[in-house]
């Protein structure tokens, strides 16, 4: 591997370089390889922001080189199976990657010209993820030691970019990427300290807090194009209007303990982004977001239907009001007491079956995807503690993706989890949106009549074991 990486480079920089004695001064490509360990599928996708560029197949040793022409220098997704990372690619770059898929992030190793960059960013993004297993535990520290607490570490990542820059004397957009990545997680640490600190009264921790707690908040640029794609932005912009709202909120809320689901916050924040936000496509995204949430954990058809209202009013993109309208529509339709809709699966063993012919006794419905592979491990899991538990209950468990069977099976098999009572959708798409699968965690409880009792509960719900037993009593 190590060989064949390296004839790989040398040819492509006596490439570049042969064009550099021709004179020519443009080059407006790149060059992008890789090998994937223990691939999921045939082929490696490559998107600039939310369009695919190319979608490139593994050759025989599951590696691939391909040249991406008129570079538009900057941050690039590439996915495989259900994962994926990001790549910042820039002219000239000729950028090699290795992957598990079986330890996507953690395996990831760059190498060739572009590496360094890209490898300060994974690791970043690694440090990021450890670091956000512990932000709850640290959003119970009060305000003046969390504050001290999150500024070292902001502090030592800018020393740490210091070093890197004057070691590798990186480009210009690198250095604007990578400080965007260390302030827009500080910004979020922050914005998320009142929802996460275990005081119910959200008012009083705001008022707590140091007179310069959201000093930045002056420098934001709510319409930052340049960003408008990269994740700690939109998440620092999904955190920022949250916690906004709770102060408009709070002006015609006479409730000291917050309450997330709240119709009259949810329809401020959605407010407060229209008024706030002037480029179309992050408002956009952000309506989208907070419209979506709300409706997958509302049951309540009146206010769904407000919070649908308001979005409608709002947003600009005419699929994204379709997608939504659909996904409302099919809610409706999974009302508690009904049946579901007639929807076909296929086995493993490629056989077909209509899914209320495959309900007898009380059932529990959930869902996975390779996209979300922690929760595809962890579900099955916490399925298998349940089967032994509750033996009169039947668990189905379906695969939503369109990567056909032999794909799931193979997940399945490695990782040593039975097949019996799993299935996949006949028609994935079509069906995954007649169920409004969204969130993925989403469990449908149905009883020995075929009657809906739960539409969107959790596997990992606290409530759910109580539910179960609801469920066998009924």
């Amino acid at each position: 591997m190590k060989l064949y990486f390296t004839f790989i480079l040398i040819l492509i920089a006596f490439f570049f370089g042969c064009k550099k004695d021709g004179n020519e001064t443009t080059i407006d490509y790149a060059y992008l390889g890789g090998e994937i360990i223990n691939p999921n599928t045939d082929y490696v996708i490559l998107y600039k922001d939310k369009s695919i560029v190319d979608t490139i197949t593994l050759d025989g040793r599951n590696r691939f080189l391909h040249k991406v022409n008129n570079i538009q220098q900057g941050l690039y997704t590439f996915r495989h199976g259900g994962e994926y990372q990001m790549i910042l690619l820039e002219p000239k770059d000729s950028v090699l990657f290795r992957l598990n898929t079986l330890d996507f992030d953690e395996s990831l190793v760059f190498t060739g010209i572009g590496d360094k960059k890209n490898n300060y960013l994974i690791n970043e993004f690694l440090e990021n993820e450890k670091e956000e297993k512990h932000n709850i535990k640290l959003c119970q520290l009060n305000p003046h030691a969390f504050q001290k607490y999150v500024d070292s570490i902001r502090a030592s990542k800018i020393k740490t970019l210091e070093t890197f820059t004057r070691k590798h004397k990186p480009s210009p957009l690198f250095e604007k990427y990578a400080q965007a990545n260390i302030d827009y997680r500080y910004y979020s640490s922050k914005e998320v300290y009142p929802f996460w600190h275990y005081g119910k009264n959200k008012m009083a921790i705001l008022k707590s807090l140091p007179d310069n707690f959201y000093d930045y908040r002056k420098d934001i640029n709510y319409n930052d194009e340049f960003l408008s794609n990269y994740f700690n932005y939109s998440t620092f912009l999904r955190h920022n209007f949250s916690n906004l709202a709770l102060k408009s909120h709070n002006n015609h809320s006479d409730n000291q303990s917050f309450n997330r689901g709240s119709l009259c916050y949810n329809l401020d924040r959605l407010k407060l982004i229209d008024s706030l936000v002037t480029n179309t496509s992050i408002k956009d995204d952000l309506l989208y977001h907070f419209t979506m949430s709300y409706l997958s954990k509302c049951k309540n058809e009146e206010k769904n239907n407000a919070i649908l209202e308001s979005y409608l009013s709002k947003s600009k993109s005419e699929e994204g009001k379709k997608m939504m309208v659909r996904y409302a529509n099919s809610l409706n339709n999974l009302k508690e007491g009904s049946k579901l809709p007639p929807i076909n699966l296929v086995d493993y063993n490629a056989g077909e079956i209509e899914i209320n012919s495959a309900i007898q006794t009380p059932t529990v419905v959930s869902f996975w995807s390779q996209i979300y592979y922690e929760h595809f491990k962890e579900s099955h899991y916490k399925l298998k503690e349940l089967k032994v538990k509750y033996p009169e209950i039947k668990f189905i468990t379906i695969n939503v993706d369109a990567y056909g069977l032999d794909n799931s099976k193979k997940m399945l098999l490695e990782h040593g989890f039975d097949s019996t009572n799993e299935y996949q959708f006949k028609n994935p798409v079509e069906t995954s949106e007649i169920l409004a699968i969204h969130p993925m965690t989403k469990t449908i409880i149905i009883d020995k009549n075929k009657k809906i009792i739960n539409n969107n509960t959790n596997l990992f719900s606290i409530h759910f074991e109580e539910q179960l037993l609801g469920l066998i009593n009924r």
